[in-house]
């Protein structure tokens, strides 16, 4: 009989899951900081430098991501996870010490490649580690830490800061929060990652990743801390049923090859989707969006907090409804959800309509992506590659997603150009009821199925 152990389940996921709230926090942490070290490294009045500044990061995601796979499968899942804590302490560091704009620059870059591994490498160190009847659940906990660490940086910007004048604009060069208040911004991402870099030393490898290395006596140790010896059995038996073919190709010459294609192209548009569906631009032009709503500064500021503390509400509605609910029905509600909400909102902008119910479809629409498709994506993409590629998979999927997040963020402000407020979001409800049909037809549903059940689905292993 399989006995878990809970709370020895729940404290490896919850210490791999810091990876994703230091991916939020160090994502979101330099928009507080932004108008203070603009003045101190005279680049306020440079626009180019400026978006220099605040992308730059983005580049070191796509290293990250990318090398993530790779280095995942030559090292292991553990020691990337300490790694990526590491690179986050210097560089939480480095980014509020360096007096230099390239050095800042540099540090950033390095922030970026954290980024970029934790973002692949937590959900998946989780998806080998749960047992598949509450996969979905501890999954589903990264995405909550990021939002997490999203609402944290918000909040410790906001009790850092001095408080300034009213009709400030411009922050005076000799002011503390010029001179020093947006370097601790940055040190304070210093103590979760700090915590992170700790913690991550006292938990165990990823089981299938020992026992792809025929590490089977170590495998086993863990799977009996985490089910029992039935537990242990069953699972190192599913494994290595799964590894039979493994030895003929790696890398990504075997995730292009004929039998995985189908289920790389569906990974491809999940991570895609997720970005192009159009919410992150709530977040990332939240200014252009609320004033075009008929909102001033202040109503501004006040209506990001809102969004914010919706988006982790309706997370941990996420957490317990993915394994109820299933992976395939709140991907469907979420593209189709957004799709009515943004025909809507787009008319609303059409007709000029302002006030409180323009607010309610925001919240709507972060309400419907934060318990749909911001956490089950990374369920999905953690869950539906075989063990032999998941790391090189999850990596591949991971920079698409970046690059979905680049094109999303640098077209808002052309199509918002182009075509209005109305004409944009026109524009997403279209994507996303391009989405609805994809996940109609093409989505599996996952919930409840092994890592190696979903193998045997979904790679066409006649062709291998």
């Amino acid at each position: 009989m399989k006995d878990f152990k809970k709370e020895f389940i729940y404290f490896i996921c919850v210490v791999s899951a810091m990876g994703g709230l230091l991916f939020g926090y160090d994502w979101v942490v330099i928009g507080g900081a932004k108008p203070f070290y603009e003045v101190f490294f005279g680049i306020a009045d440079e626009p180019a430098l400026q978006g220099l500044a605040m992308s730059i990061a983005l580049a070191g995601c796509l290293v990250g991501a990318m090398a993530c796979g790779t280095l995942a499968d030559r090292l292991g899942r553990k020691p990337l996870l300490v790694i990526s804590a590491f690179i986050f302490l210097v560089s939480a560091y480095g980014t509020g010490a360096f007096d230099t704009f390239t050095a800042f620059l540099c540090a950033r870059f390095v922030g970026g490649i954290a980024i970029g591994l934790a973002s692949g490498l937590s959900p998946m160190y989780i998806a080998e580690v749960a047992p598949s009847h509450i996969r979905g659940k501890l999954v589903s906990l990264n995405q909550l830490t990021i939002v997490l660490g999203i609402l944290a940086a918000q909040v410790v910007n906001f009790m850092i800061a001095e408080p300034m004048p009213a009709g400030t604009t411009v922050p005076a060069v000799d002011s503390w929060n010029v001179l020093m208040g947006w370097r601790w911004m940055f040190w304070s991402a210093a103590f979760p990652a700090g915590a992170f870099l700790l913690l991550a030393c006292f938990i165990p490898e990823s089981p299938r990743y020992l026992v792809m290395k025929n590490r089977i006596k170590e495998a086993m140790e863990i799977l009996r801390n985490i089910g029992g010896q039935e537990y242990a059995d069953e699972e190192v038996k599913a494994v290595r049923n799964t590894r039979k073919n493994s030895e003929k190709q790696s890398g990504l010459g075997l995730l292009f090859s004929h039998p995985f294609r189908k289920v790389l192209v569906l990974g491809l548009v999940i991570a895609v989707f997720q970005q192009w569906c159009g919410t992150n631009v709530i977040f990332n032009y939240a200014q252009e969006i609320f004033s075009d709503a008929g909102y001033d500064l202040g109503e501004m500021l006040f209506n990001i907090v809102l969004t914010g503390i919706v988006n982790v509400v309706f997370t941990i509605v996420a957490i317990y409804t993915v394994e109820k609910l299933g992976r395939r029905k709140l991907m469907l509600w979420g593209a189709g959800g957004l799709s009515v909400i943004y025909a809507t909102l787009g008319t609303c902008y059409f007709f000029h309509v302002t006030g409180f119910f323009m607010i309610v479809l925001v919240v709507a629409a972060i309400a419907f992506y934060a318990m749909t498709l911001g956490p089950i994506t990374w369920v999905l993409l953690s869950e539906i590659f075989p063990n032999r590629v998941r790391a090189i998979a999850v990596a591949t999927c991971t920079f698409a997603l970046w690059v979905g997040s680049f094109t999303l963020t640098y077209t808002f402000p052309l199509l918002n150009v182009s075509f209005g407020s109305f004409g944009t979001f026109w524009v997403y409800a279209l994507i996303c009821g391009a989405g609805y049909a994809f996940f109609k037809f093409r989505c599996p549903e996952t919930k409840g199925k092994s890592l190696e059940q979903l193998e045997d689905e979904l790679v066409d292993v006649e062709k291998e």
